[in-house]
């Protein structure tokens, strides 16, 4: 779903007195600021054309005033008051057209508009009041039916959105087209869970993340537009618009409508079991893990996810068969810093980040010998790359701890792997991995197990057999305990084997041939 961006100031429910002032209808009275100059941004919510000398009992607040001041001539007393009242009265202007009752400025409302800070204007020449409440009030109109119309829009397309079970990155950019501009949102740490908009403009926004987070709980300036996110008395978050163009009017409603509608879809579960964290890990580490986007250009974003990258040492790990909550806890209770992210559904990988005065395959083994005391059964796989130094190195050590993961799937617990699995631990495996794809090895692999392939439930155990009595190197014992066979039982099963595939397990060349064979099969299943 798209939407197209308006110019800046068509969308604003109100004008400003500085805007006011550079209509044609109003230059053509020849205004003159002669008060309160610092103070025409104010807001102008409707024009009003009054001469009693107490209109401010008639205002609201907002309104622009506009009076010959026939009724206050001789008097400096009624002058100062008059002025005094529209200011309590929060009247955003005065503007006096001058030659009925005052061929000058008067100089008490002069000064009296300067104590209070109220933007006084006069008119040199003669205007009629109507020319210019009329374009106004019609300006004003039209821009609050476009400001209605531009939050029903954005909200209707939200709304969609979520309905349609859009995940978060859809709706925000979504936002960031309305907005024009980078879209970040945060949880009150000030960590960047997800962004949207124009790649180099995020980028440029999260170099300097550090900076734009001390700064994210002050006043609002410059297109920098916040809005809270949360729910039930308690905040999570928010939405941040970054740099927005239009004006602040604008730019705080698209801020709320996104606002609203990131609420709603957190509170619905947001068409993903995972949080917005998570995914926010999720993505950093598979762009890194694919080598589609440069690392140099994911750093800016692993900064502002919370992972410290100035002067570390990264270690990266791919765990399988471990629950990603387990390895976040257990992260937590060592103290140490990283980010994790599930990869598929048995991988996880795990980039920590430590000081360099840190040894790095000590607190790997320490992380892993955690997760294995915590549940020695479950059979989870710590895979690492060496530790790197450089982050441009990051991404080839996780495909390389995702490739040392892999090589020793459905065989772990054959081997006898340290706690930590590195590459120079799958030797054999590790190569036959890498070659899985070539054509010539896939046919290898058919033809020496031919006899074993045709699928039924026999032929699967018996080559569950074979594959655990040569990953134990052919020892029996091993592979009858695994089994929970007799050595009779298990006997009987390998000649089984031997007869079907036609050869003699005892030979070391031929056993050699089929454990190969059996590692190409294994690997083009994964």
């Amino acid at each position: 779903m798209t939407a197209t961006w308006e110019p800046a100031g068509t969308t604003d429910p109100i004008l400003s007195v500085r805007q006011i002032l550079t209509l044609e209808r109003v230059l053509a009275g020849d205004p003159e600021v002669v008060a309160g100059t610092a103070h025409l941004d104010r807001p102008v919510r409707w024009v009003h054309v009054a001469e009693a000398p107490d209109v401010g009992v008639m205002l609201t607040g907002g309104e622009m005033v506009l009076t010959t001041g026939v009724l206050l001539a001789g008097d400096e007393h009624r002058q100062a008051e008059y002025i005094q009242s529209l200011h309590r009265a929060e009247a955003a202007a005065v503007v006096l057209g001058l030659g009925r009752a005052f061929p000058a400025p008067p100089d008490a409302m002069r000064r009296a508009a300067d104590r209070c800070g109220l933007p006084m204007v006069v008119l040199h020449r003669p205007f009629p009041f109507a020319e210019l409440t009329e374009e106004v009030q019609s300006r004003l109109v039209r821009r609050k039916f476009a400001a209605v119309s531009l939050s029903e829009s954005v909200r209707t397309a939200l709304t969609g959105l979520i309905t349609a079970g859009a995940p978060l990155q859809q709706l925000l950019d979504e936002v960031a087209v309305h907005s024009a501009c980078p879209v970040v949102v945060t949880n009150l740490a000030h960590r960047v869970l997800a962004t949207a908009g124009e790649r180099s403009a995020v980028d440029d926004v999260l170099r300097d993340w550090d900076r734009i987070a001390r700064q994210a709980g002050g006043a609002e300036g410059d297109g920098w537009i916040r809005a809270e996110l949360g729910g039930r008395g308690e905040r999570w978050g928010r939405i941040m618009l970054c740099g927005y163009r239009g004006d602040t009017a604008t730019g705080r409603l698209l801020a709320d409508r996104g606002a609203e509608a990131l609420v709603l879809h957190r509170m619905l579960g947001g068409g993903s079991a995972h949080t917005w964290e998570e995914q926010s890990a999720q993505s950093l580490l598979t762009d890194l893990v694919s080598g589609v986007v440069p690392a140099r250009q994911l750093l800016p974003r692993a900064r502002a996810a919370g992972l410290p990258v100035n002067r570390r040492t990264f270690v990266p790990l791919v765990v399988r068969d471990c629950d990603p909550a387990r390895l976040e806890r257990t992260l937590r209770l060592l103290g140490l810093p990283g980010l994790v992210a599930e990869l598929t559904e048995q991988r996880t990988a795990v980039l920590l980040s430590l000081a360099r005065d840190q040894d790095a395959d000590a607190l790997a083994a320490h992380f892993a010998a955690r997760l294995h005391g915590e549940a020695p059964a479950n059979g989870a796989v710590v895979a690492a790359a060496g530790p790197c130094t450089a982050w441009d190195d990051v991404p080839a050590g996780l495909r390389e701890a995702q490739h040392v993961a892999d090589a020793v799937a459905d065989t772990a617990a054959a081997l006898d792997l340290p706690a930590v699995v590195r590459l120079r631990d799958v030797h054999l495996r590790g190569l036959i991995r890498l070659l899985r794809d070539d054509p010539d090895v896939q046919s290898f692999a058919e033809r020496e197990l031919d006899g074993l392939l045709c699928g039924n439930g026999t032929e699967q155990d018996l080559l569950g057999v074979l594959r655990t009595y040569l990953a134990t190197g052919r020892n029996k014992s091993r592979t009858a305990q695994l089994h929970h066979v007799s050595r009779p039982a298990l006997y009987r099963r390998l000649e089984a084997i031997q007869t079907r595939l036609g050869v003699d397990l005892d030979d070391f060349e031929q056993a050699a041939s089929v454990h190969i064979a059996l590692l190409a099969h294994d690997a083009q299943q994964q």
